[in-house]
């Protein structure tokens, strides 16, 4: 994480959309490089950044925050993504390592603990629908 995002927002709670895209534009710089699951996003599914990080920014605003922002269905989208390139328990184990720990360097309290939480949860279920119902 750069010093200038770390000096700006310090170590608060999660409170608004500001802070959600602080939160996922950071998780995503780090899922870019990351060597386990960064070639799923940039050369499986060749995500459009532009229109994806927006999306997940509603998705979190809504688990965290109880917007009512986001209207999809992740579990659809993961299901497709599987065909294309089967997942594996370790791609979860990363995402959520690489999420919690992103959590952990910007945020603290009690919205913090709920993101976390949430992304532990979220990964289960897409985990058991995904691997458990071939």
């Amino acid at each position: 994480m750069s010093t200038e995002v770390k000096s700006k927002i310090g170590k608060k709670d999660i409170n608004n959309r500001h802070d959600i895209e602080i939160l996922i534009n950071e998780f995503y710089d780090r899922v870019k490089i990351d060597e386990t699951i960064g070639p799923v996003f940039t050369e499986v599914v060749k995500i459009n950044w532009e229109k994806h990080l927006p999306v997940m920014c509603d998705f979190w605003e809504n688990a965290i925050l109880f917007t009512g922002s986001y209207h999809g269905n992740p579990m659809d989208l993961h299901t497709h993504l599987h065909k294309a390139m089967p997942l594996l328990q370790i791609h979860f184990q990363k995402w959520n390592q690489i999420f919690i720990s992103t959590v952990d360097s910007l945020f603290k309290g009690e919205k913090a603990l709920l993101a976390k939480q949430r992304a532990i949860k979220i990964s289960e279920v897409l985990q058991s629908q995904i691997l458990e119902h071939k």
